[in-house]
């Protein structure tokens, strides 16, 4: 069952804080209506890895695309490429 406090009890923040673990974060509302979520740090930290890995998959499946529909550039190409870019 979702943890669900009005962001007014945040004046004994000790509390509410005690109520936030792993897989059980504390929702704060404001007039009825979410406002905020307090997660435990290590559930914060694997949502950011999962948007990392999201981003990187969402470049990956566009640059395949692309490669598809445009070609293939030779590998000697890119490696050129990547030193211009890099060593100028």
């Amino acid at each position: 069952m979702p943890n669900i406090k009005p962001v007014s009890d945040l004046r004994n923040y000790g509390e509410v804080l005690r109520n936030v673990s792993v897989g059980s974060p504390v929702f704060l509302t404001k007039n009825g209506h979410g406002l905020y979520a307090v997660l435990h740090i290590d559930e914060y930290t694997e949502y950011e890895k999962t948007q990392a890995w999201r981003k990187l998959s969402l470049e990956l499946n566009k640059g395949k695309r692309s490669g598809d529909e445009s070609g293939w550039l030779p590998i000697d190409d890119v490696f050129d490429r990547l030193e211009e870019h890099y060593n100028g």
